[in-house]
């Protein structure tokens, strides 16, 4: 999982550095290390703990996994809409790209660490 905050977190750098040059403001928070690299800790993390969930608990967590990680991933875009309020468009669409770039890194990550194969072979029939 490590890996995966790492990455998330580089590809989020590169994200916020690209959104600035873009014309987001240098204060928008949200764009700061402090607040994206936490928040990728998290959604690292919450989503290993989901994963883990749905390996142990759904009958075919392949197929539940397929709608439940988009779903997810558009749920965590709610409170980066409200801050369309503020009038900053090119520093949400970043944020929103962000959560993006980690589900695309983490997901594989989940997959190759806690594969949903191995569930279901271990799973006794009936």
């Amino acid at each position: 999982m490590f890996v995966a905050f790492l990455l998330s977190s580089l590809v989020n750098a590169l994200i916020a550095v690209l959104a600035h040059a873009l014309g987001a403001p240098d204060d928008f928070r949200p764009l700061e290390p402090s607040s994206y690299v936490f928040l990728t800790a998290l959604g690292v993390l919450g989503g290993s703990v989901g994963w883990t969930l749905v390996r142990r608990f759904s009958p075919d967590p392949e197929r539940l996994l397929r709608r439940l990680v988009p779903s997810v991933v558009v749920l965590s875009f709610v409170p980066d809409f409200f801050l369309f309020g503020e009038g900053e468009v090119t520093g949400v669409v970043a944020l929103l790209l962000m959560h993006v770039a980690v589900a695309v890194i983490a997901v594989p990550t989940y997959y190759r660490v806690m594969p949903l194969s191995s569930v279901r072979a271990t799973r006794s029939p009936g």
